[in-house]
């Protein structure tokens, strides 16, 4: 729960690389997301190509701060054998959650990029990394060890909850 508190949006990374086993770790945290019908529909792109990262960065006009990152994580789904395909969408923002609270709690920081359901910019990320055909992108996710730190914004408002009772 700690994380949940503590995530704020990273866009300012310190100049060294992330250890590939906690990159391990935050990819394990990912795939622990429950999916619809246990479908799964997730493979992960690890980024660390400084050259890639650059052209990722010009993607749309939120993602300039990823020219900065140490690692860029593409989160894709599969468009084929999916039991419910409608919800791999879904399926992926639990598992992209699960990263970003993960990479908190591994010390590092990260901002997550939408790229779906934009096809303009999934097709241009798709074509960047030379994807296989039967993937779509996802997202994007950079991260590295934070050069920014501030409190969390307390975005909790009693007004938006409503009880329904007997």
């Amino acid at each position: 729960m700690n994380s949940i508190f503590h995530r704020i949006s990273v866009r300012k990374y310190e100049d060294r690389p992330v250890e590939k086993e906690k990159i391990m770790e935050i990819l394990r945290a990912g795939m622990q997301a429950p999916s619809a019908c246990n479908q799964q529909p997730w493979e992960f792109y690890v980024v660390t190509d400084k050259e890639k990262i650059q052209k990722l960065s010009k993607v749309t006009p939120y993602t300039g701060c990823a020219a900065g990152a140490p690692v860029v994580i593409v989160p894709v789904y599969h468009t084929e054998g999916l039991v419910a395909p409608s919800f791999a969408q879904i399926d992926m923002a639990i598992a992209q959650e699960n990263i970003w609270l993960e990479t908190d709690a591994q010390g590092l920081g990260g901002v997550w990029f939408g790229i779906a359901p934009v096809e303009d910019r999934m097709e241009e990320v798709h074509k960047l990394l030379e994807l296989p055909e039967n993937v779509k992108v996802f997202s994007m996710f950079a991260l590295g060890y934070p050069a920014e730190t501030r409190p969390q914004q307390n975005r909790f408002e009693p007004e938006r909850i409503h009880f329904i009772e007997n």
